[in-house]
């Protein structure tokens, strides 16, 4: 499948963890973004006692799913049943799903679930061992830049097509939650469709709002990618860096409104402009030209 083109912009809705460990809502989720029109879906995958030290695991954090970061974080994570059920979901519904794999156990977790993309997230992109573990597996690779200078992404970049790996889309990305305007950087993204040209960029946002998002497609995203979540005000740490059901509606059609404006760049007469051509102007001496 190529879910990544110059044609149509892409938008995907980054469940990530706002499912909150349950997997009847992370359904519910998906229900909700083809709904409104969304192209994909994105989850996150941990080998939680390898992401993260013992040491972290034991801290005390009060949260739904326990009373230490560990009963957090293993509450948080969906094992293979949930993911086939996931899968059914957004195979019978025609929306396509993938998850970020921030360990080598998760890359082949995924593989082994055969799904079309493999999603680096920017906490990710300086493992070398893990770009190289994931461009390996052949399967194509979304890549997020948040955190990184140019230099470094030219650092992964290159380490993952040294490795054999595909990169379908390289996301312009800033990791606060929320980005502020000045940290957004909408112009980065020219910058990186200068600097590799083979590749698409697409815009991974964490602003307030959509207004961002749908200006990234003037500078030429080819996808855009947010956060989402059923309600801002419900529990976890990235349901207020989300939008939901209602803003992710006005965003498409702002995202496909962009697309229809940002035009093909050539300058001509259009045909409707002909009528008022003959009636405003009054001489055409250049018409030679």
């Amino acid at each position: 499948m190529n879910l990544f083109t110059f044609d149509r912009c892409t938008v995907v809705a980054e469940i990530g963890i706002n499912h909150n460990g349950s997997i009847d809502l992370a359904l519910e989720m998906v229900r909700a973004a083809h709904r409104v029109g969304c192209d994909a879906v994105k989850f996150q995958k941990r080998t939680v006692d390898v992401v993260y030290t013992a040491e972290e695991l034991a801290k005390p954090r009060k949260s739904p799913l326990g009373e230490t970061n560990g009963d957090l974080k293993r509450g948080l994570e969906f094992g293979r049943k949930d993911y086939e059920r996931i899968a059914a979901l957004c195979a019978e519904l025609g929306i396509t799903w993938y998850a970020s794999p921030w360990d080598e156990a998760s890359v082949d977790f995924l593989v082994a679930l055969d799904v079309p993309y493999l999603k680096l997230a920017s906490a990710s992109v300086t493992d070398r061992a893990l770009l190289v573990h994931a461009a390996r597996t052949g399967v194509p690779l979304l890549v997020s830049t948040g955190m990184c200078n140019l230099k470094m992404v030219e650092a992964v970049v290159e380490t993952i097509e040294e490795a054999g790996g595909q990169i379908a889309c390289l996301y312009h990305c800033t990791s606060t939650y929320p980005a502020l305007p000045e940290e957004i950087n909408l112009a980065g993204i020219s910058t990186l469709r200068e600097r590799f040209p083979h590749l698409k960029i697409g815009y991974s946002g964490h602003e307030d709002g959509i207004l961002p998002s749908i200006l990234s497609i003037a500078f030429g995203a080819v996808s855009v990618e947010r956060h989402f979540t059923l309600d801002r005000t419900m529990w976890g740490s990235d349901q207020s860096a989300s939008i939901d059901v209602a803003q992710v509606k006005e965003m498409i059609a702002g995202i496909r409104l962009a697309e229809k404006v940002r035009g093909d760049g050539v300058i001509d007469i259009y045909s409707r402009e002909r009528p008022v051509m003959e009636k405003l102007r009054r001489k055409d001496t250049l018409a030679s030209l």
